[in-house]
């Protein structure tokens, strides 16, 4: 099944295809990749690319891909299709393909993506993906979104976004590993009157920590949709993949 993820930015439809659409402005904010750039290609021929993920400090895992095409509709919807793979033995991802779809409204731009890929080792292979590696693609690409979007709106750049996160995400760490300490020594030396203030207090730090909604200035992938919005547009999400595969 295809992984699908749509989120809506308020900004100019222009604005929103020059920062997917540029290699240098896209690696910045799509944490998927480290690296992308166009191949040289002559005139009449598709524009292909290479691209890399850095997946430890010293290795990085290198693929190619290739623009299956642009449309542009009368209403102003545009498409922008490629198919991708990678040679590396160490990609679960053998070959796959996908579409990203600008769809402008009266308040900016619904901006989704529908792919799906083929991994590779297997049936092992297809198991790591289904338990792991595919809802971490979904993952990845709603929070890469959604830092798209802070860039866009906020004028957060994605390296500022980054930090955002992480030091959001240390402070959440902190704050539940406060509490876990805690019920771990057992209650605090409190008077009576206030003894039963710690249970309290100490699950409202763990809600805080776990459940609270992230900062308007911290990407988070739940504020994208992952599903089309209706069946009767799911079948297109599969034709668009078969025609351009």
């Amino acid at each position: 099944m295809g992984l699908y993820i749509e989120t809506h930015i308020r900004a100019d439809l222009d604005e929103v295809w020059a920062r997917t659409q540029d290699p240098a402005r896209h690696q910045r904010w799509d944490l998927r990749f480290t690296e992308i750039r166009h191949l040289p290609r002559a005139d009449g021929e598709p524009q292909r690319f290479r691209y890399a993920t850095r997946v430890l400090p010293f290795l990085m895992v290198r693929g190619t891909g290739v623009a299956a095409g642009e449309k542009e509709r009368p209403d102003g919807t545009r498409t922008s299709a490629l198919r991708f793979a990678s040679p590396h033995p160490l990609s679960l991802i053998a070959e796959g393909s996908g579409y990203w779809r600008y769809v402008p409204d009266a308040h900016g731009v619904r901006f989704l993506t529908g792919y799906d890929y083929r991994p590779r080792w297997g049936a092992p292979g297809a198991l790591a993906d289904r338990l792991l590696f595919r809802p971490l693609m979904g993952w990845a690409t709603a929070w890469s979104f959604d830092r798209l979007r802070l860039w866009l709106e906020r004028g957060i750049t994605p390296e500022r976004a980054l930090a955002h996160w992480l030091a959001e995400l240390t402070a959440r760490a902190l704050v539940l590993a406060l509490c876990l300490t805690a019920l771990d020594r057992g209650p605090l030396p409190l008077a009576d009157s206030m003894a039963y203030l710690c249970p309290l207090l100490l699950v409202l730090g763990v809600f805080l920590a776990l459940f609270t909604a992230p900062l308007a200035t911290t990407p988070a992938a739940r504020r994208c949709r992952r599903a089309p919005a209706g069946r009767a547009r799911a079948p297109r999400l599969l034709k668009t993949l078969e025609e351009h595969g």
